[in-house]
């Protein structure tokens, strides 16, 4: 076993090695490769932040809110593929959280939340922020929204509790665990318990070869396939194997919303997105009735995914869906082949048998049909593209995404928050070179999550330049985690889309509810301003060649920097699936 030395946070006893509660706990911290944590301070979790003070190899985040602090971990989680920490107080500083743990669980994101608890001696007399079994119990608030939540009950056993939750956090589906420690037992003395990672989570990356066989079968025999890329393959980072598969033999491929950027959207064999937001390309390709053998990789296949689990995405003859998790596999559409298992290390073994295969001559090699290309000669990519270079005023989204698509780095990580922005991104922005799209919006979809996960993300992956792309609804709940970032030098750059309104959901009920709408527009905010008084620099952005430049200088000043885009509200977003999907669910519709 390791030993530990870490000054005022270890300490030793007599005839063995020990730790304070803190001290051990950090100490697993960093060996996940944890290097910055997110929280704020509050009387029972000081312990832990007095025993940061002492602990230089983790950097303190102290956010403006308890939910910018797990939307933060949340986004170190997914850029760094480590695991992110949000530290927690009692009470409200706990239940603050629940939204940006709860969009952790959705993401399939490992995120620990450290939440203190009143101390023992006081459990059940009524102590402020009491949230013990009979005062609003957080453990079981957690419990639906986290692969595990416990407190702990006996400060001796911190090692195997850490170990339990680091290691669901860790293995399988990923996703956010919730840890409860009662104050008066951080400093206690415990057993200097720790363990390497490799000791308590091994790595498992499983496929089923049977399977796999199947599916390289049935692509080599198809005559129309199609690759439908998800979220996972972002996850698994199987990018390289999702694009060797589709050269291969020559199938296209379209990813979900969540997958956008699994697959490069200049590419001949790309479709561009379909679900939400869906582009013509894939629509036509994967709903006309053509595909006979469909390659599902990394998607649950959910309602964003499908447009509402559209019948026709069904293929002719086989569908053959990919997960890590295989509670999803055939949850929504009926499998013929069921792949189980981590996406790299299957399509590495997809890929191996189907050249076997090829080798042997059993199959001929797939050649490029011509329907694709032509497919593309008739339908634009895109919806109205002649509006992505209108001059005029007021300012049109789509003019500020093909503004963005000229000035975003080949390598930006680009956090997408939850509305209108999401449909505008999804559909007319590219995916290319190393650009990564980061958003909520496929099982969850909590507003405020990209004007905060971006700093995590930038915390994670100081090297890239990391923008998020947010609406002013999304910034009013969200909106002084900037003050964070300046408080840290933590430089990202927030491009606003400032309509006045919570513009999906009003053109949404305009075009369910015959023009009406309620409750969706507000004031607009001068959110320059707003922005110059968090201490950020900021610029207001009203007419078209405007954003570009000036996403450029944001990027290049080295400061936390705000583009208050103001643009024409009553442009409508590609986001008719989705009006269809709740008119068939308001009328008790499931298909």
């Amino acid at each position: 076993m390791a030993t530990l030395d870490r000054g005022a946070a270890i300490s030793a006893a007599a005839g063995a090695k020990s730790a304070t509660c803190v001290g051990l706990l950090l100490e697993y911290l960093k060996q996940e490769g944890v290097q910055a944590v997110f929280g704020i301070p509050g009387g029972p979790i000081t312990p832990l932040f007095d025993a940061l003070y002492h602990e230089p190899a983790i950097r303190l985040i102290s956010t403006r809110h308890e939910a910018g602090a797990a939307f933060m971990a949340l986004g170190y989680a997914r850029v760094t593929g480590r695991l992110g920490a949000c530290l927690l107080t009692t009470g409200p500083g706990t239940t603050n959280a629940l939204t940006g743990v709860a969009a952790a669980k959705a993401d399939s994101l490992p995120v620990l939340a450290l939440s203190a608890q009143v101390a023992t001696i006081a459990f059940g007399k009524g102590s402020l922020q009491d949230s013990t079994y009979d005062r609003g119990d957080v453990v079981e608030m957690f419990r639906p929204f986290t692969k595990l939540s416990a407190m702990l009950a006996n400060p001796a056993n911190l090692g195997m509790l850490l170990r339990q939750g680091l290691r669901a956090a860790m293995t399988g589906r990923r996703g956010p665990v919730h840890l409860n420690i009662p104050t008066d037992f951080m400093r206690r003395e415990v057993p200097d318990d720790l363990q390497w990672p490799q000791q308590y989570r091994p790595v498992c990356r499983t496929f089923d070869r049977e399977a796999v066989k199947d599916a390289a079968e049935r692509l080599l025999a198809s005559r129309r396939p199609a690759i439908l890329a998800g979220h996972g393959v972002n996850l698994g980072g199987a990018q390289a194997e999702l694009r060797e598969l589709a050269e291969l033999l020559h199938i296209p491929v379209a990813t979900t919303p969540k997958g956008k950027g699994a697959f490069p959207e200049d590419h001949p064999l790309s479709l561009r997105v379909f679900g939400l937001a869906s582009s013509p390309w894939s629509e036509e390709y994967l709903l006309s009735g053509g595909v006979d053998v469909l390659l599902v990789l990394g998607s649950s296949l959910h309602e964003i995914s499908t447009q509402g689990w559209e019948a026709r995405l069904k293929p002719k003859d086989a569908l053959i869906q990919l997960d890590v998790d295989p509670s999803v596999v055939a949850r929504n559409y009926p499998v013929d082949v069921a792949l189980v298992g981590d996406a790299k290390t299957t399509l590495r073994e997809l890929i191996f048998h189907i050249k076997r295969l090829l080798r042997k001559g059993e199959h001929p090699p797939r050649a490029d049909d011509g329907a694709l290309a032509a497919l593309k000669r008739r339908l634009p990519a895109v919806l109205s593209p002649e509006r992505m270079d209108d001059a005029g005023a007021p300012l049109k989204p789509q003019r500020v995404m093909a503004e963005l698509n000229a000035a975003l780095p080949e390598d930006a990580l680009l956090f997408i928050d939850s509305g209108n922005n999401t449909l505008w991104a999804l559909h007319y922005l590219d995916a290319v070179g190393r650009r990564a799209f980061i958003h909520n919006w496929g099982e969850f979809g909590a507003m405020g999550f990209g004007v905060a996960a971006s700093i995590g993300g930038k915390v994670g992956a100081p090297e890239r330049p990391v923008v998020a792309l947010v609406g002013d609804g999304s910034f009013g709940m969200n909106g002084m985690e900037v003050s964070t970032a300046v408080t840290y030098g933590i430089p990202v750059v927030w491009v606003v889309l400032n309509d006045a309104r919570f513009n999906a959901v009003h053109h949404g009920q305009t075009l369910q509810y015959d023009g009406r709408t309620m409750g969706t527009e507000f004031h607009r905010m001068d959110l320059a301003r707003v922005a110059e008084g968090l201490g950020a620099a900021a610029r207001r952005i009203t007419q078209a060649g405007e954003l570009g430049p000036a996403l450029t200088q944001a990027l290049a000043s080295g400061r936390p920097t705000v583009l208050d885009v103001w643009l024409d509200a009553d442009e409508v977003p590609p986001i008719h699936s989705r009006v269809r999907s709740l008119d068939r669910f308001f009328a008790g519709a499931g298909k």
